[in-house]
């Protein structure tokens, strides 16, 4: 593989996660200043819930009919234009969220797309994709920075309480759109299989996996990722409650960790093995959580920046390795469906009962007024906290390593 089609696949992972950190971390604030506080939390609703349609999106469409390349430029090109036309809708709540959902459509199947077309054009996976893949880290980091300090400045007031982080995302989209269609030449690879939709949800992989840890493990995966969707939606808030102005360039600090402890993932996950990295990841959560409720009364600062920087863990030691184990587990026919079936269980299940749970006990919480006090958000982070502990008892209790599976696993009795 030479240089070019490398360069082209790391500036596609860049500005993939460019356009999603641009306005993911931002929204809350801006919906905030525009009137609907108390609805902050369906931006982290419609996203989880494009995430369970987007294997659809995948298996019916971009697998069988059309080129990679080409289905990655219409959607990011088609959901650049929704995006540009959202900022006009902040009067119509409603119309508001509905044009965020119509945009996550076109966003959303675009994550399972990029990965696939990188891993289409590379020869060492376990290599190649993680330089790859680092690229879109580094495109959520620069986001964050461009929005505070860039915009801000340029603006002369904290531009995460405007638009102009959903115009940046809805043009580096476009800008996205267009430079696909210069990525290698991807055909489907699904073209003149038939289409299954035990394959598509992943049920088909679910049954060759199918065991007792496994099932704890997929159970505590979706489980974690409820607590998960109160960090995305109220972290933003949270900072600016407690004095933070740069909000969004302030949570690129969790980016930054997350490319250090990925460095360190490969030393670590020899000495610790898969159970003990999944547990020491749902702890981070936990810890995460508390710190946000110790730090919130006296506004401590390291104890929200220690907060912030534990996402590293949080995301590396429980997403990456859950990845790998299931990975591991699964043999060469369904691979694919089963980190599908991951996905659909995360960043789907779990995020949209996480976001719509996390919506309801802020309002419980907020109860008509403008903002939390600080002694509220206190009693709001330890409700996550102690969530996250609970699942990390479970699973430590319930989940054993399994063997690598060689070529076809089949279900433990």
């Amino acid at each position: 593989m030479n240089n070019a089609p490398t360069t082209r696949l790391c500036t596609m992972m860049f500005l993939q996660f460019f356009v999603w950190g641009s306005w993911f971390t931002s929204i809350a604030v801006y919906m905030t200043a525009n009137g609907m506080a108390n609805l902050t939390h369906w931006p982290y609703t419609v996203n989880p819930l494009a995430a369970i349609i987007a294997p659809f999106a995948l298996g019916l469409v971009a697998d069988r009919f059309f080129s990679t390349e080409k289905v990655l430029a219409t959607l990011h090109i088609i959901g650049g234009g929704v995006l540009l036309f959202v900022p006009q809708l902040t009067g119509n709540p409603t119309a508001f969220i509905w044009a965020l959902l119509l945009y996550n459509l076109c966003y959303m199947p675009t994550l399972g797309l990029s990965n696939a077309l990188a891993f289409h054009h590379i020869t060492d996976q376990e290599k190649q994709f993680p330089r790859i893949r680092v690229f879109g880290t580094l495109g959520w980091i620069a986001a964050g920075l461009f929005v505070s300090f860039v915009l801000g400045r340029a603006m002369g007031t904290t531009a995460e309480s405007t638009a102009a982080p959903l115009y940046s995302a809805a043009i580096a989209s476009i800008i996205l759109g267009f430079f696909c269609l210069t990525l290698p030449n991807t055909p489907p690879s699904g073209r003149g299989k038939k289409i299954s939709l035990t394959a598509i949800l992943g049920i088909d992989a679910l049954r060759v996996l199918a065991s007792r840890s496994f099932f704890v493990f997929l159970g505590c995966s979706f489980l974690i990722c409820i607590p998960l969707a109160a960090y995305y939606n109220f972290t933003q808030l949270y900072l600016g409650a407690t004095g933070f102005t740069s909000i969004a360039g302030t949570q690129t600090i969790g980016q930054m960790s997350e490319v250090g402890f990925m460095l360190l993932m490969p030393l670590l996950f020899v000495r610790l093995g898969v159970k003990w990295m999944l547990v020491i990841g749902m702890a981070a959560w936990a810890v995460r959580y508390a710190l946000f409720a110790l730090g919130a009364p006296d506004q401590v600062t390291w104890m929200i920046l220690g907060g912030i920087a534990l996402h590293g863990i949080c995301y590396d030691f429980f997403f990456v390795t859950g990845q790998i184990y299931v990975d591991q587990r699964a043999n060469d026919e369904i691979r694919g469906q089963a980190q599908g079936m991951l996905v659909l269980v995360t960043n789907g299940a779990g995020m949209l009962i996480g976001a719509q749970a996390a919506g309801m006990v802020f309002n419980n919480f907020l109860k008509g007024a403008d903002a939390l006090t600080l002694d509220q958000w206190q009693s709001f982070w330890w409700l996550p906290a102690v969530f996250a502990v609970a699942v990390m008892i479970i699973f430590a209790l319930f989940f054993k390593t399994e063997a690598k599976v060689a070529a076809t696993p089949k279900a433990e009795a």
